[in-house]
């Protein structure tokens, strides 16, 4: 196995994203192969820097999709006009789910979560909220302040963040953290109301209109949910649809 397998494997095999390209057409290279990992990181070559610079911004985004597909590139080189076909297949981390505030509704929307094959990280400072009893399928609890433990975390485009502890103590910091990083999703709970007044709260502590739009809110698709398994219900299928692009507001551009 080359190493370049080895390290694809390595990476696959630690749940991280990457993506493998291949030259599979033009006048020289034919079999070399690039690894692109998150921040267009990369290990090979495919024998030509200006052809590894645009295969670089396609990787990027295929690892995020999970797309496969076969790039046509047409190089200026020392002898003219060069024209390669790429193989791109990209392998997306598997989805997370981190959920702030173990409330009642962070229960069920765990359930969810995980029916859907969703790693779940349920993170609250409050230990009593925050149990193995409430959550016996999260796959990790957190007791500590969600902005500290997302400051460590590796957030991604594969990663969905549901804030639901509605305490702008806990709520404002967290999204402080979430909003500067690229990440597929994020929610927050609370009327239109609120959310409008944490908004300007965020405004004033140096968050960007362009960040800010980023925030589902009110959180979940309008399907008149009253309880919690409800509301639960139509987070989840806000945070689907976000991830498959069919999103109702500018939280997918993260992805595009």
């Amino acid at each position: 196995m080359s190493k370049l397998y080895e390290k694809l494997r390595d990476q696959l095999n630690q749940e991280k994203g990457v993506a493998m390209a291949t030259v599979v057409r033009g006048i020289e290279h034919v079999g070399a192969k690039i690894l692109v990992f998150p921040g267009k990181r990369t290990d090979g070559t495919l024998g030509n820097a200006a052809l590894d610079a645009r295969v670089i911004e396609d990787a990027d985004h295929a690892i995020w999709h999970g797309e496969a597909d076969t790039h046509t590139y047409t190089i200026e080189g020392s002898t003219g006009t060069e024209t390669y076909d790429v193989f791109i297949e990209g392998f997306p981390p598997p989805p997370t789910l981190v959920i702030v505030g173990a409330g009642h509704i962070a229960i069920p929307l765990t359930t969810f979560a995980k029916t859907l094959n969703y790693r779940v990280e349920v993170i609250d400072a409050r230990a009593a909220f925050a149990t193995r009893e409430r959550f016996p399928h999260a796959d990790e609890l957190i007791v500590e302040w969600p902005d500290e433990v997302l400051e460590r975390m590796d957030l991604n485009p594969s990663t969905s963040v549901a804030v639901l502890t509605h305490d702008p103590k806990f709520d404002e910091p967290t999204l402080k953290v979430v909003l500067s990083r690229q990440v597929g999703y994020v929610g927050a709970i609370g009327s239109r109301k609120t959310g409008e007044e944490r908004n300007e709260r965020l405004k004033k502590q140096g968050l960007t209109d362009e960040q800010i739009s980023h925030i589902h809110g009110p959180i979940g698709l309008n399907i008149g949910a009253t309880s919690p398994e409800e509301m639960a219900l139509a987070i989840m299928a806000e945070i689907v649809a976000a991830r498959h692009g069919k999103d109702r507001t500018a939280a997918s551009s993260w992805k595009k």
